[in-house]
């Protein structure tokens, strides 16, 4: 059957196109509901974009930047314009283009087989446009009868249809300030505070209907103002890449080279992160390169074989997520993983990928049961290709695109993973601190009487902090599945509530690393996230509620105002214990330090409901100090009454300039001094 397909006249190799990547520029968009077509019927023409070079990258694993070539592409070949199709389905007998343009026939638009053995097939479908409603029908392994999505599709259906659209991109970028000057928001030193958002539940059209949506346009009008009056430098937004389940929050993904459609088409997708770009906003994808689910449509058993995913069900499967894992011994696999991560940088200008479950793709015995996983050659646990999957990743996106970040979501005590892979180390800019997390949520859920024995537990971040560039975060995983809200996670009456929440958010954004929060947690969301509904926007009705979003804002505004609270947040020279000597009080004193000392702060934290009057605490260097913040103040719900307008300083030791500052702590308050 495809020596006959090649018998086929047409266009060849040799015939000049127009680079479907120059054609990025201007145009209207017409939905896919609107396009007219021009004589379909025409027969499949011979022609490709590959060449030798591109096709060795793509089976060694090389291949970065695969969806200039895979997927359709909406090009001229010999004065006539169409559209050329892509797909690699190497156990395939047969490959077809069927859609709403040809009644969805199986045999009217065959692609063509390579004749070098890559497993690809293509074709050029003259008079075909933007817009088409499609996907391949595959003769696959042991005659396997399937219709799939099209891998590097850049549109898709709305669920729960299943099909790809072809799309080229038409939009213009206005941000070229914030490509120009990114390096400095997204360094390093740089404060870097994140907002995590999940865009359906963030806000709805209507807050109980779960199928409601908010367009990309909607949503950037009220959510990028809302994050630039929160103070926070960057969004992280939970996976838009196209998945077919609401309940899967994204993790669950179909469609890694296309927005969803839930929100609108992939240009409305652009305008949204030009627009926070315009605003000094940094984008984070979260993204998913461990595992993706089993729908027919989607890439598992692609060709009627184990194509994408391990044929190896003691590494291809993922007990935890009913999910198969990426295959990264397999060079496609890898070329298609990497070029997609490099997509959403290169077309999308976003700055940095957080890198979902790295745990267990590293891992071969990750939630696995003894005899249920193979050991690697050496006898370890370490999955071998993928940490150098992992590697090669890294390297690529610091290669093309220096002034970005990508951050592991790793929870165990891996080494080196955000240090260079020239030092041994997995290459990722930050990690998030699953351990400060989990300790510090731990400590505060103690009743304040409880906490003098646990203050090891809350020290205990700083004995491993400078290991990792660690991002603290409190996240969505932690106020689902009956973990509750991060409000009812604190122990006492309301008020307690709400002191003990603003004083670990204090601690949170005065402790080295980066910061994230989810959507809710600045405001003191009530009920557990619901994906099917909206965050408890009433709330803001309530003084204590609104109140404790403003004192979020203030933290956001100090950490970005102050040097020493972001400098050096990831240098040993950053921080220092001052007094962690009244076990009994539950009273935990610190510095920040920045380059100069004259910004260094002091922040203490009293951990119980009892005031500490003239508090004597002793600190080297400097003799006046000024309070610029404290979490009992009336404007964050406080109670008000203990302050520090004036600061007594006396001298304790004149030779090695320490002084000795007589202070009032509030209760279950944290105080900030500069």
């Amino acid at each position: 059957m495809g020596a006959s397909k090649h018998s086929r006249k047409g266009p060849q190799n040799k015939i000049e196109a127009k680079d479907a990547d120059a054609q990025d520029q201007g145009g209207e968009m017409p939905s896919y509901e609107q396009v007219h077509f021009v004589d379909s019927s025409k027969p499949v023409w011979n022609y490709s974009l590959f060449n030798e070079e591109t096709i060795r990258n793509f089976h060694q694993g090389t291949c970065y930047d695969a969806y200039r070539y895979f997927g359709n592409k909406q090009l001229t070949v010999l004065d006539t314009p169409g559209t050329y199709f892509s797909v690699w389905v190497p156990n395939a007998t047969a490959v077809s283009v069927c859609g709403n343009f040809n009644d969805w026939s199986k045999i009217t638009h065959p692609l063509f087989v390579r004749l070098d053995h890559s497993g690809i097939w293509e074709g050029f479908i003259p008079h075909l446009g933007r817009g088409v409603v499609y996907k391949y029908h595959i003769v696959g392994y042991q005659g396997a009868l399937l219709d799939k999505g099209d891998p590097y599709a850049h549109f898709w259906e709305l669920k729960p249809k299943t099909a790809s659209i072809t799309w080229n991109f038409e939009f213009e970028w206005n941000d070229a300030k914030w490509m120009r000057d990114r390096k400095k928001h997204n360094a390093l030193d740089a404060p870097y505070s994140v907002y995590e958002v999940h865009l359906a539940s963030w806000m709805r059209p209507d807050k109980d209907d779960e199928e409601s949506y908010h367009t990309y346009g909607e949503i950037a009008e009220k959510l990028v103002p809302y994050v630039k009056d929160m103070g926070f430098t960057h969004v992280e937004i939970m996976p838009v890449m196209e998945f077919p389940f609401d309940g899967s929050w994204g993790y669950q993904g179909t469609g890694y080279f296309a927005p969803t459609s839930r929100f609108g088409n992939p240009e409305q997708f652009m305008a949204m992160i030009d627009l926070f770009h315009n605003e000094g906003i940094g984008v984070i994808l979260d993204w998913v390169p461990s595992h993706f689910p089993y729908d027919a449509h989607g890439l598992f058993m692609f060709d009627g074989a184990h194509t994408y995913e391990y044929a190896d069900m003691r590494k291809g499967y993922h007990p935890d997520w009913n999910s198969y894992i990426f295959n990264y011994k397999r060079g496609e696999v890898r070329s298609f993983l990497i070029s997609n991560a490099r997509f959403w940088f290169d077309r999308f200008h976003i700055d940095g990928i957080r890198v979902d479950a790295v745990s267990s793709i590293l891992q071969l015995d990750y939630s696995r049961k003894h005899g249920e996983w193979e050991p690697n050659e050496f006898g370890g646990n370490g999955n071998l290709e993928a940490i150098a999957f992992i590697k090669d990743l890294n390297e690529t996106i610091y290669r093309d695109f220096p002034d970005v970040q990508t951050i592991a979501e790793e929870a165990t005590d891996w080494p080196g993973v955000s240090r260079p892979t020239w030092q041994d180390g997995l290459g990722f800019g930050m990690k998030w601190m699953m351990g400060w997390m989990h300790d510090s949520l731990r400590y505060f859920k103690q009743e304040p009487s409880f906490r003098e024995h646990q203050q090891d537990q809350f020290t205990f971040s700083m004995m491993y902090f400078y290991d990792e560039n660690f991002m603290l975060p409190l996240s969505h995983d932690e106020v689902v599945h009956g973990k509750s809200p991060m409000i009812y996670k604190m122990p006492g009456d309301d008020w307690q509530k709400f002191a003990n929440l603003r004083l670990l958010y204090t601690y949170m954004f005065t402790h080295p690393g980066g910061k994230l929060l989810f959507m809710g947690n600045e405001f003191g969301q009530t009920s557990e996230w619901n994906y099917k509904s909206e965050l408890d926007w009433h709330l803001l009705h309530f003084d204590s509620h609104r109140m404790l979003k403003d004192c979020v804002k203030k933290l956001n505004q100090l950490y970005r105002q102050e040097p020493a609270l972001h400098e050096l947040q990831f240098e040993q020279g950053g921080f220092e214990w001052v007094d962690l000597n009244h076990r009994a009080e539950s009273v935990i004193c610190y510095r920040r330090k920045g380059k100069r000392p004259k910004d260094d702060v002091i922040v203490i934290l009293n951990m119980t409901p009892q005031p500490r009057l003239d508090w004597k605490i002793r600190v080297h260097g400097k003799s006046k100090w000024k309070e610029i913040f404290n979490s009992d103040d009336t404007a964050f719900y406080g109670s008000g009454n203990v302050y520090n307008p004036n600061i007594s300083v006396s001298i304790s030791d004149k030779e090695q300039k320490i002084f000795e500052l007589s202070l009032h702590l509030p209760p279950l308050g944290a105080v900030i001094l500069r």
